[in-house]
């Protein structure tokens, strides 16, 4: 197919796709829109012949050739749980759980703290297909107080599915809060909030790795939720109700032997089948009850979920299963998309879904034990076959949780409903379907040449083996009130209906293949056209598929018009605009044709509300497009094509979204290819695309038209290579529409045809042709001009192939010949096809000929042909009558794109022409003129007027080396040799004597001439080739590469008129401030050319109002002025880093506000979302500039890797990756690329057309590469700085890893495995490595990070490659990058051996530039470009000298502004790379930040290296005088005396509960909540001042080998509580306090309120590192029963820090300890009270209170013991007694 107006599919989502689809990423592109990923039905192709149709007969064909739906492809989920906050309940012992599908992972557990800080990170991978990982559901839950023995109690959840979060920009959220809602109770609203970043990445995509962002604005919880863009923070609860009534069509299940069993068992005939219903949404299940033995099951039951609104969850699952006793199956699956089924807008609508039918699509319908498409009724994979239908209807109440009848837990009920009438769903008509078979050819042989009928089934109407659901349909019809004859049923195909038609005839009659060649078959239909037609009753919904037709016919038409546009910008053809213009012109018309036709609705029966709200939406949306369009047409600008193109893709978007009509009605067809009774191949055609109606706009694309179609094989068979082979090719003509509305469905077809119909009684009404014998046909020659083809698939373990192409036109085929060892042959021959019969019209044949297919095959010695790929094309065809010539003949040769199942394979240059033979036989056939010199034996060579016009080039190659070639047949490369062909000619390069020894060639330029055409399109590729040359004369092929486009490569001679403005001087100010080094950069203007142009250079960073501005605020930031002696390597790195996140964030805001105008302009028709966030954004942009950073040096942070910035640092030496072995079919192309990479070639090429003059100044035999450097070895001293790596992947079982670096340098490695760094997944390494190297031999640096093990192998993490040997000899001098101002001493010492003046000099003088001149006054003249800089230098000792380095440096940091020979010279940076493993190609496994020096050893030596090691935690320490308490909760009731008390005692601790916890003595007996304790706590801690985080290292647990540091923020917890003697102590309230940022203390217990804790953000805010000592009362608070904050008590407290060695001069002591003892409390006397108080309580109540109780008491009691002892003395009297003792 021509690439160009290659269209996708109508459901092809990737709507911002250039047109030549990258297919890779077809799986991916889950884009917003698109909503239900199903590339699967992203048909790859057509074409332009194909596309451009003049009469209507034939519709595009479709080259999908391989479902890609249920392929499994790789995932890697990460989460990083960073803190929680809020959460609710007493001193409890969070820890969060993190749940992916079945996994579960957990945190660390934090004690006693509501707001948990954990900063840990998990990594899930899975392997499974896009639709099963994006409906996994990401849970994450907060247990409080779990342990080995309890399972925890859950305090909240959050739930969201995987696709959410893959759908996101950039496929993460980060740095966003999960807000935790208790799933058992729905009125209890928040539980907390968890901070979290969550990404999502398949085999590919590229993460990026977000800016951190200040703290302080993720401190705005409600601001950054964990919701994506347009779902408002507040949730509500919500429920929803999914209504099942009934099913029908339900397939046999178990049939056959097992029915017979239980037929002989049971003795009866039940159906075999006991049908429920499933449903799955947002991770939880229902079910409807199950009914036994049933066909037409009806339930009338409702399933009801609670769930948020609007869900985080996007599909509903919904599964027919047969329950049975062993496994229950399911019978069909289908997913509802809440997203197509509302719409959250402004005049939005809730979910809400029929009463519909929705059809459901699965395996054949024959049952078999073992079905082995199962899969595909999971919904995995494109159903092959009908298997149900289900009526359902979905609705959405929003609950009102303060409604006492709302229950409040989440459990899935079920509840039963009434029935429903028969025609709620609309009134139920007679379809007709007719289909007649045109041709079927390229059957596969592997098939056999068994007979072979085509099946064609609606729904369960048209199969053979289901004969027995057709008597039911025609019950309805009974029931309808027709009196109908009783049914004849002999077989299920011919029946009769009422009308005396035979209902219908689904199967064409089985007929024998005859041989096309060698791997196709073909049926010998010629004149006689087999028919099936089949009758069907539906609800008649057309009006759905009419309107999804009308916006699909306008996606359609806008799709074709962008492509277009896109082709003739790629082709660089003239004015893209008009035809953009054209494009939105015709899409605006359109969209307003829709409004009128929508609007035409009759009122149907079985209108649901969601036609009605889909219909309003529709009818918004369109126009809203068509008025945009509209708008957009005026301001499409040549200038501005592109960007307009990428708008208008977002109109296809939307409207291919409109198009999917969620409520289905009439099931789609299936067309199945049966060999003697077996199933091999189906096609499933949708039937709104072949729907009838009177309107052309509401038609169905496919209706009444001629389609090919490519049979393919169903399920997991036609993964892969397997499903490739095209199994059967068919021509059919298919009509579908109302039995009322027959009467033209046979008007689309060829004319002159006859007929046959199945014979019937007289005075019987015409029934549809059961075949159609063609009495007019037409000869035509087919000439097919093969010019070449590039870029093809490699088959053979070389790495290259043998290719020839196979073309098929009707029912013959022929072949090109066979190219050996090439991937770019180059045929240049004439096809004939002579004699080729078509039927039809002549004038229909002109304008709509059959396509034509031409497969590409690599021919191997022994067995088939591989095959490699396939293309379609359609002839332009000249009728007999016609004048060969312009415009139309000679035709052109085009490129078309060629396929290899989903994946492109490259492209073929051709020409295809049909000739009519006219009544005089072949004479008047146009003559073949091939070129005279040419002499190919039989081959005839394409035409001289169709053979494209050469012209003469030279094309010099720079042979540089060769580099990292592996082992070939497992032998060493020794002695390589670079051969470079192109159109025939080539050139060898020196032999490479030793590899091992020297890889570079010792001749750098040679020259060959070659003929290539004059269009640069049309340029042949460029093959270089590496040979290794063994003993006795063999040579073996190591790898090859073939450079497709040359354009980058043609010289093109510089115009003289281009150099006449650089004429006129232009000065350069650059102003540096005295006092610091500073540079100060301002906008730069550039004048009018001849003028003399001052450009000033500056940066106004502080004005006079911001200094001042600053003095009042208090003198906080003045002793932060810049004390240079504090300031080392690190502060420069958190400053840039600071400086790149906040240019990050002023892009994103940029771009938000430039979105915010489209969106404002745009926002016409549809509701502005993004109004909210707009403000913010203003506002956000403003605070930065209040605050100014005092101005330090900075360095330059690449967010990415340094040579994609400057363009892999090819400016004059280029990579060739050098190929070898057979190409991959793995799910995507790149993973299998990366390991048939066998080396690479270095070098570059140049060509020209050899008439251009030539400049004369140059060495004739280096040809254009003048200037060049020797390729002799050179020694260099390589210094790698490994700062730090985020984010690595776990490489141990507690999801931590020990990191440490490993750097391979050719031969040299260095192994820091001492240094690992113990439990850390974001190590800070802080190191540098001096590594000597020889280039050429070493030139790929490998920095890894391993993990340490105690015990067996170190494993990899992941590693990056760096080539040092470009980055060496670049212009953009990447050996050391140059700072931003020079210095001699302190943090910003020049690096560089050589200093800028010396560097300056040597580049002016490479450059043949003038210059550099110093002038006075602080100027510097290069070239004509003056600068200024300031020429003092402050040393050491602050001495000033006169210097013109700065002048020089300024010159170089400007150098891209130098005419001629001017680039940006790589800047001091660190670069961020990231970590990939050779076992998971393609998905990041952390990312590292280093930079790399390499200083040539023939220089000056460099200094020591610059000191990055790792700030050295500092030492402090933190004193915390507890002196009172006030307004303490009482929490004790004396036992006696019933009276409020509390014994008060006050904890608090710093790094963790466990580590450093301290408590008060205990305040006894406190009546007023008053607490006295002048008592000290002392912590000592190790402080990072520019992370503001705490450094601690302890073990793990008693089993870890070694200590592992934490980072925790500093914050101090205080906690009150009450002492009991016997029970546990009651905690009463806590505060935390930020030591950073914290309210200042209150004067007095009464200034003090709970706001200071509530209303944080607005209290004054002070750090206890700024302010070292502060004094005064703080709230301690608690959350009572509503989760609402209370004060329980104020308590006055002393904070004083220290650092570690004024803690040793003046040492304190704990509690009231020496030294430096505090008094004691001055508390009531109660030293014996304790004891005491029980005595006073016991008197009080004996003696007063309860006096004659007392008294009773006792008396009793004497009674009692009376008693007592008679009972027990009374026996042995008696016996006495009786005894007379």
């Amino acid at each position: 197919m021509k690439r160009s107006k290659h269209r996708g599919h109508r459901q092809d989502k990737n709507g911002d796709e250039p047109a030549i689809l990258e297919t890779q990423n077809l799986d991916r592109q889950a884009t917003f829109m698109g909503g239900h990923l199903d590339p699967d039905t992203v048909s790859l192709a057509s074409v332009t012949a194909v596309t451009t149709n003049v009469s209507n007969k034939r519709s595009k064909p479709d080259i999908k050739m391989e479902p890609s739906t249920g392929r499994p492809v790789d995932y890697q989920v990460s989460v990083t749980v960073i803190e929680a906050r809020q959460l609710v309940g007493l001193n409890m012992d969070p820890m969060v759980c993190v749940e992916i599908g079945e996994e579960k992972k957990y945190t660390s557990m934090k004690e006693s703290t509501n707001c948990p800080y954990y900063n840990e990170y998990f990594v899930f991978d899975f392997h499974v297909p896009p639709d099963v990982m994006f409906d996994k559901i990401l849970k994450l839950s907060v247990i409080h107080s779990k342990n080995l023995l309890r399972s925890g109690t859950l305090v909240g959840t959050f739930k969201m599915d995987v696709g959410t979060i893959y759908s996101q920009p950039d496929h993460q959220f980060n740095h966003k809060w999960a807000l935790l809602s208790d799933p058992d109770d729905i009125t209890a609203g928040c539980k907390g909030y968890v901070k979290c970043d969550v990404a999502v990445v398949a085999k590919g995509d590229t993460i990026k790795t977000p800016h951190k962002s200040s703290e302080s604005d993720e401190d705005d919880i409600e601001g950054n939720l964990l919701i994506p863009d347009g779902v408002p923070a507040e949730r509500q609860w919500a429920r929803y109700y999914l209504k099942v009534y009934r099913a029908e069509g339900l397939p046999r299940m178990n049939t056959s032997i097992m029915a017979n069993v239980k037929k002989a068992f049971i003795g009866e005939n039940k159906d075999l089948v006991d049908p429920y219903v499933q449903v799955q949404f947002a991770g939880q299940k229902g079910k409807t009850s199950v009914q036994k033995s049933c066909y037409e099951p009806i339930w009338n039951e409702q399933i009801v979920f609670t769930e948020m609104f609007p869900p985080l969850c996007k599909r509903m699952k919904i599964q027919i299963r047969d329950s049975d006793k062993v496994n229950d199956v399911a019978m069909g699956t289908h997913f509802l998309d809440l997203r197509k089924i509302s719409n959250d807008g402004d005049k939005g609508f809730l979910p809400t879904l029929g009463p519909a039918w929705v059809n459901m699509y699965g395996s054949t319908r024959t049952y078999t034990l073992m079905d082995e498409y199962q899969e595909l009724n999971e919904g995995l994979g494109e159903g092959v076959s009908f298997r149900a239908r289900l009526l359902i209807s979905l609705s959405v109440e929003i609950l009102d949780p303060s409604s006492p009848d709302t229950s409040s837990s989440t459990e899935v009920q079920l509840e039963g409903i009434p029935n429903i009438s028969e025609n709620a769903t609309g009134k139920i008509e007679e379809f007709f379907l007719f289909g007649s078979f045109l041709e079927a050819t390229m059957i596969d042989r592997k098939i056999g040449d068994k007979p072979i009928n085509f099946e064609v089934t609606i729904g369960y109407y048209g199969d053979e083996l289901d004969g027995a659901n057709q008597s039911k349909s025609q019950g309805k019809k009974k029931a309808e009130g027709e009196e109908e004859t009783e049914l004849i049923r002999d077989s299920s195909e011919d029946e009769l209906d009422d009308d005396g038609d035979v209902a219908s005839v689904a199967t064409t009659p089985p007929m024998k293949p005859v041989v096309t060649d060698r791997n196709y078959f073909h049926l010998p239909y010629f004149e006689r056209k087999p028919c099936i037609y089949i009758k069907s009753w539906w609800q008649d919904q057309r009006r759905r598929l009419y309107n999804a037709n009308i916006i699909d016919n306008i996606a359609d038409k806008l799709e074709e018009g962008l492509n277009d546009v896109q082709e003739i910008i790629k082709t660089e053809k003239a004015y893209p605009e008009r035809r953009l213009r054209g494009v939105l012109e015709d899409l605006g018309q359109r969209c307003s044709q829709f409004l009128v036709l929508a609007n035409t609705d009759q009122n149907l029966t079985g209108k649901t509300k969601l036609d009605r709200e889909r219909l309003k939406l529709c009818m918004a949306e369109v126009e809203a497009v068509g008025q945009q369009a509209k708008a957009m047409r005026s301001q499409v600008k040549k200038s501005t094509v592109r960007e307009k193109v990428k708008l208008t893709q977002h109109f296809l978007q939307k409207l291919r979204f409109l198009a999917e009509e969620p409520q289905h009605s009439v099931p789609d067809v299936f067309i199945w290819m049966i060999s003697n009774g077996k199933r091999i191949a189906y096609a499933r055609v949708a039937s709104k695309d072949i729907l009838y109606s009177g309107m052309d706009e509401e038609r169905g694309k496919d209706c009444g038209k001629i389609k090919t179609i490519f049979l393919r094989i169903p399920g997991k068979r036609g993964f892969g290579p397997a499903g490739w082979t095209v199994q059967s090719k068919i021509e059919i003509y298919l009509w579908l529409g109302l039995n009322r509305q027959r009467k033209d469905y046979l008007c689309g077809l060829p004319n002159g045809f006859e007929e046959n119909r199945l014979s019937k009684g007289p005075g019987m009404p015409l029934s549809p042709p059961i075949s159609l014998t063609y009495m007019m046909k037409q000869i035509f020659q087919l000439r097919v001009h093969m010019y070449q083809a590039r870029s093809l698939f490699a088959a053979d373990s070389t790495g290259l192939s043998d290719p020839f192409a196979r073309v098929f036109f009707s029912t013959q085929s022929q072949v090109t010949e066979v190219l050996p060892e090439t991937l770019c042959p180059t045929w240049d021959q004439l096809l004939l096809f002579e004699n080729v019969e078509l039927f039809g019209e002549a004038g229909e044949l002109r304008d709509d000929p059959p396509i034509i297919v031409i497969e590409l095959y690599d021919q191997d010695t022994v067995g088939k042909a591989d095959f490699m790929g396939r293309t379609f094309a359609k002839p332009v065809v000249k009728m007999a009558e016609e004048h060969y010539g312009p415009p139309r003949f000679p035709p052109q040769l085009e490129y078309y794109q060629i396929y290899r199942g989903n994946g492109m394979a490259g492209e073929m240059l051709a020409a295809f022409e049909l000739l009519q033979i006219g009544p005089n036989g072949k004479a008047d056939l146009p003559p073949i003129d091939g070129p005279a010199d040419m002499d190919r034996g039989p081959l005839l060579p394409v035409p001289i007027g169709i053979r494209p016009v050469l012209s003469r080039y030279r094309i010099e190659v720079l042979f540089w080396g060769l580099r990292d070639l592996k082992r070939v047949n497992l032998a060493q490369v020794d002695r390589p040799r670079a051969d470079v062909e192109c159109a025939g000619k080539g050139v060898q390069s020196a032999l490479i004597p030793n590899y091992k020894k020297n890889p570079n060639f010792s001749m750098l330029v040679k020259c060959f001439e070659v003929d290539l055409p004059e269009n640069e399109l049309l340029h042949p590729p460029l093959n270089i080739r590496v040979v290794d040359c063994r003993a006795f004369g063999r040579y073996t092929l190591v790898g090859s590469n073939a450079v497709t486009s040359l354009r980058k490569f043609i010289y093109r001679p510089s115009d003289k008129q281009a150099n006449n403005w650089s004429a006129a001087e232009e000065i350069i100010v650059v102003n540096m401030e005295p006092e610091a080094n500073f540079k100060k950069v301002d906008t730069v203007v550039k004048l009018d050319s001849c003028s003399e142009a001052v450009v000033k250079v500056e940066d106004d960073d502080k004005d006079a109002k911001g200094r001042k501005k600053k003095r009042k605020k208090g003198d906080e930031l003045e002793d932060d002025g810049l004390d240079e002696s504090m300031l080392d390597w690190w502060s420069k790195y958190f400053a840039s880093i600071e400086t790149l996140t906040e240019a990050l964030k002023g892009q994103e805001g940029a771009l938000s506000d430039s979105e915010d105008k489209e969106d404002v302009d745009l926002a016409a028709g549809g509701g502005n979302r993004r109004g909210k966030g707009k403000k913010d954004k203003k506002k956000a942009t403003v605070e930065p500039a209040e605050k100014k950073k005092p101005k330090l040096d900075e360095l330059k942070v690449y967010p990415k890797e340094l040579e994609r910035e400057f363009d892999n640092f090819e400016d004059w030496l280029h990579s060739f990756n050098l190929f070898r072995g057979k190409g991959g079919d793995d799910d995507d192309q790149n993973g299998s690329d990366e390991d048939r990479i066998v080396g690479k070639f270095k070098g570059s090429l140049c060509m020209y057309k050899v008439s251009d003059e030539l400049p004369r100044d140059f060495d004739s035999n280096m040809g254009m590469f003048q200037n060049i450097p020797h390729n002799d070895p050179i020694n260099v001293l390589v210094r790698v700085y490994v700062i730090r790596a985020t984010d690595l992947h776990p490489a141990d079982i507690n999801g931590k890893a020990d990191p440490y670096i490993v750097i391979k340098l050719g031969k040299n490695e260095v192994k820091d495995k001492e240094n690992y760094i113990s439990k850390q997944l974001n190590p800070l390494f802080g190191k540098s490595f001096d590594i000597e190297a020889t280039f050429p031999m070493d030139s790929t640096l490998t920095v890894s990070i391993y993990d340490w093990d105690l015990v067996g192998t170190d494993d990899l993490i992941g590693e990056t490659k760096l080539d040092l040997e470009n980055r060496f000899y670049s212009k953009h001098r990447a050996t050391c990058g140059l700072t931003a101002s020079y210095a001699t001493h302190g943090y910003n010492i020049w690096r560089d051996p050589m200093k800028p003046t010396q560097i300056l000099a040597k580049l002016c003088k490479d450059g043949k530039l003038d210059g550099p001149h110093y002038g006075p006054g602080g100027r510097v003249k290069v070239e004509n470009r003056v600068f200024m800089a300031p020429t003092e230098l402050e040393d050491e000792n602050g001495l000033k000298k006169q210097t013109n380095e700065h002048l020089a440096l300024t010159v170089l940091n400007h150098w891209e502004e130098i005419p001629r020979v001017g680039c940006k010279l790589v800047p001091e940076h660190v670069e961020n790379r990231p970590l990939l493993h050779p076992d998971k190609p393609g998905i990041e496994q952390g990312r590292i930040e280093m930079w790399v020096d390499m200083f040539p050893k023939d220089m000056t030596a460099p200094g020591p290296a610059l000191d990055i090691a790792p700030r050295k935690p500092k030492k402090f320490e933190l004193r915390v005088i507890i002196w009172n308490t006030d307004e303490v909760v009482l929490e004790d009731d004396d036992i006696f005396t019933g009276e409020k008390s509390s014994d008060i005692f006050v904890r608090g601790w710093l790094k963790g509960q466990q580590e450093d916890k301290q408590d008060t003595d205990v305040h006894y007996h406190s009546i007023t909540g008053e607490g006295n304790f002048n008592w000290r706590f002392i912590y000592p801690f190790d402080y990072l001042m520019a992370e503001e985080k705490i450094v601690i290292s302890k073990k793990e647990s008693m089993f870890a080998w070694d200590e592992t540091e934490y980072k925790i923020p500093a914050r101090l917890n205080l906690q009150v509580w009450d002492a009991d003697h016997f029970s546990a102590d009651d905690f009463l309230g806590a505060i935390e306090l930020d030591l950073n940022r914290f309210p200042r203390g209150a004067k007095s217990a009464k200034q003090c309120t709970i706001e200071m804790v509530t209303n944080e953000a607005e209290m004054p805010a002070v750090s206890i590192f700024k302010q070292k000592r502060i004094k005064g009362w703080w709230p301690f608070v608690a959350r009572n029963e509503d989760d609402e904050f209370e004060l329980t008590g104020k308590v006055e407290a002393e904070l004083h820090l220290l650092t570690g060695e004024e803690a040793e001069k003046c040492p304190a002591g704990e509690g009231r300890n020496e030294p430096e003892p505090l008094e004691k409390p001055n508390r009531p006397d109660i030293a014996l009270l304790w004891f005491l108080i029980p005595l006073k309580a016991a008197k009080h109540l004996v003696c007063d209170q309860y006096r004659w109780l007392t008294i009773k008491i006792v008396c009793a009691l004497l009674v009692l013991a009376i008693l007592a002892l008679f009972l027990y003395n009374m026996p042995g009297y008696m016996v006495k007694k009786m005894l007379g003792a």
